[in-house]
Formats: C-alpha cells, sequence, structure tokens
C-alpha cells in the first residue's frame, strides 16, 4: 500500500484531498491544525487515516512529529498549508504585522516543514505543495498583491528546494487548485472542491516517479513562472 502524508487536512482541499487518497488505496497520514470534526469523523470510518495535530508555523509541532513518525517512509509528502490575507491594496498600505503573518505561512513555513520531513520520502518519491496560480509573475494582472508575493515567493524556494541534492531524483510539484469554494476561495467559486481535489489527485498520481520540477493546475496543464 503506498503511503502518503498531508499537511493541513482539516478542512477544504486538505480534506478533500485525504478524501480521495483514501479512495486511491492509499495509507494517509494527515495534520490539522486544531482538531478537525469532519477529519476525525473521516479517521473513524479508515483505518489507513492517521492523525496528528501541528501548526507548521510552530517548530516545536515539526520536530514533534517528525519523532512520532519513527521508521516510517512516504511514497508523497504533500503541504497544503496556506492562509489568505486580510488586507488589499499596496504592500505600502498593509501593516507589517499582516506582511509577515502572510510571507511566514505561505512561503516559508512549508519549506520549513517539507525540509524537516524530506527524510521520511522515498528518494524517488513526490514533494508536493499548494501554489496558486497567482504566483504566477507572467501572468500578473495585478490586486491581492501580498497573496501574490506570498505564492511567487514560494514558488521560487520550492525552486531552489527542487535542486538540493536529495531531490535529485525525486518529483517536485507546485499545484495550483483553481479557485474553489472553501472557506478561503469563497462562495463565488466556479469549482467544488471534489472536482478540484480529484484533479489534484490524478496530476499528483500521475507525476509521480517521473523526477523535475513543475508548477501545473489542476487539469495538468503547465502554468508560466
Amino acid at each position: 500500500m503506498k503511503k502518503i502524508c498531508i499537511i493541513g487536512a482539516s478542512r477544504g482541499l486538505g480534506l478533500g484531498l485525504v478524501e480521495r487518497f483514501l479512495e486511491g488505496g492509499f495509507e494517509v497520514w494527515a495534520t490539522q491544525r486544531a482538531p478537525s470534526a469532519a477529519l476525525e469523523a473521516l479517521a473513524h470510518r479508515h483505518r489507513a487515516l492517521h492523525l496528528a495535530t501541528l501548526d507548521i508555523n510552530h517548530m516545536n509541532d515539526i520536530e514533534a512529529f517528525t519523532q512520532s513518525l519513527g521508521a516510517e517512509k512516504f511514497d508523497i509528502l504533500f503541504v497544503n498549508a496556506g492562509v489568505s490575507s486580510r488586507a488589499e491594496g499596496s504592500l505600502a498600505a498593509i501593516a507589517d504585522s499582516e506582511i509577515s503573518r502572510v510571507l511566514f505561512t505561505n512561503a516559508v513555513s512549508p519549506l520549513r516543514v517539507a525540509e524537516a520531513l524530506e527524510g521520511f520520502v522515498a528518494p524517488d518519491g513526490t514533494i508536493g505543495f499548494m501554489s496558486s496560480v497567482l504566483g504566477s509573475i507572467a501572468r500578473c494582472d495585478g490586486g491581492a498583491e501580498l497573496y501574490r508575493v506570498s505564492k511567487a515567493a514560494l514558488n521560487m524556494a520550492v525552486a531552489c528546494f527542487a535542486r538540493h541534492p536529495g531531490n535529485r531524483d525525486r518529483t517536485v510539484l507546485l499545484l495550483h487548485p483553481g479557485w474553489v469554494r472553501t472557506d478561503m476561495g469563497g462562495p463565488n467559486a466556479p469549482l467544488d472542491v471534489e472536482t478540484s481535489t480529484r484533479g489534484l489527485y490524478a496530476v499528483i498520481t500521475g507525476r509521480h516517479g517521473t523526477g523535475g520540477l513543475a508548477f501545473l493546475d489542476y487539469q495538468g496543464e503547465t502554468i508560466p513562472w
């Protein structure tokens, strides 16, 4: 049975990915920042689902999780955690505290947790990150500046991460889920969670084992950097 670790799985897209990988016959390790009734209910129905509590902004949580894994090995690691920005306008108009919160959570913490867990991923495995088309410099049409900057920074950090010696034979993915009806995406988004996560599942499993770095959407289309 293949194994995946999904960071940030308590609701929305993370929870949907847990459901898709369980349906696909994977053994799943899923983390939640705080107790999630939906995730707990899923765990009661599936012996192949293992839960842990983890805030990616807290190194103590990350270290405790890695210690709990023992000699476990994953085929796939997927880091879903991230936040939207409550502030609009140019960066000059946004409070320092909000800039720090969004950049740290979206660009720094995902890499710190991936670096802490990469030793638990098979040498030819897959490490994926939830990015956004809004992180594409080539497609920038303005608006949501802080969020765009945080996702572009994540993309650069992952591009560097993919070149670490230990990732030479791994597949490293940055994925855009589409505009999805979640707490972050809002009620007017055109996609539901199931459609997006079925697409993401197909892209992740289809790319698994192929090697290299890619920035793709949930339909497998390449997004320009």
